[in-house]
């Protein structure tokens, strides 16, 4: 009973991060999964890209039937975030069990703070100013660091695609969370089969629930999040950040 309690809370948090700010499940699934039941590191991830591939695919649907999702330069991204999370997530398989993790933990916190304390108030305008070329070439170079990140940690893009969005790429935090739930939803596919191909399937059970859990929390928070004022979502996303990074700080700390 309590494994099952665990895997609705983790699924839950995480499906509400993922609809709300394009955060990765494995920023909250693989820290409770190993912290209070004892799941291997690479176990843990694998079940939490498995559970951000329909959660990304619902919110990536809910942002582009709102029209905030940018699928034409989201699909270049794709290309280098799809063979990089391939290469992130070999060299996962071979680092210890401790490394993994920790860096997706603190940077979901302090990138909830900065959202918090800077909101991302870009217009869709500044972003149409720019030249199709110099959107393609920072499209690939940012897909490279993001795909190697989401097959290493399991971040699925998360936190780093949502800040390189956002503060490189000049979205409006809107796109930013629909592009970025639409390429999570490849990388983490490709991010899972490459974890169960390499280390075997895991628990059934856990990857079931936390699948539909993570779900359900993903559908509510998107709808919230494409109805919401801009200020108002970017507290919202910052608030929502900053307590599952610091709740995860507390698990794994104490």
């Amino acid at each position: 009973m309590f494994a099952y309690l665990i895997y609705i809370i983790a699924g839950m948090g995480a499906g509400i991060g993922t609809g709300l700010a394009g955060l990765s499940a494995a920023a909250v699934i693989s820290p409770m999964l190993i912290a209070f039941l004892n799941f291997n590191a690479y176990e843990a991830v694998g079940i939490a890209l498995a559970s951000d591939v329909l959660a990304s695919a619902i919110s990536a649907y809910t942002f582009g039937k709102n029209k905030n999702l940018d699928i034409k330069n989201g699909m270049v991204m794709l290309i280098t975030v799809l063979l990089f999370t391939m290469v992130g997530s070999y060299i996962a398989s071979l680092v210890p069990m401790s490394t993994m993790g920790n860096f997706s933990v603190f940077m979901t916190f302090f990138l909830g703070i900065k959202f918090i304390v800077k909101p991302v108030m870009t217009t869709k305008e500044v972003r149409a100013n720019k030249s199709e070329k110099e959107k393609n070439i920072q499209s690939l170079l940012c897909g490279c660091v993001i795909g190697f990140i989401c097959g290493f940690i399991g971040a699925g893009g998360g936190m780093m695609l949502l800040l390189i969005l956002t503060s490189v790429l000049q979205y409006e935090l809107k796109t930013a969370v629909g592009t970025s739930v639409f390429i999570m939803s490849f990388t983490a596919f490709t991010g899972a089969c490459s974890h169960f191909m390499i280390g075997g399937m895991p628990n059934i059970e856990a990857l079931i629930m936390c699948i539909i859990s993570t779900l359900v929390g993903a559908r509510i928070a998107a709808l919230f999040a494409n109805k919401a004022e801009p200020k108002t979502l970017n507290r919202a996303t910052g608030v929502v950040l900053a307590v599952l990074g610091f709740a995860m700080i507390c698990v794994k700390l104490f």
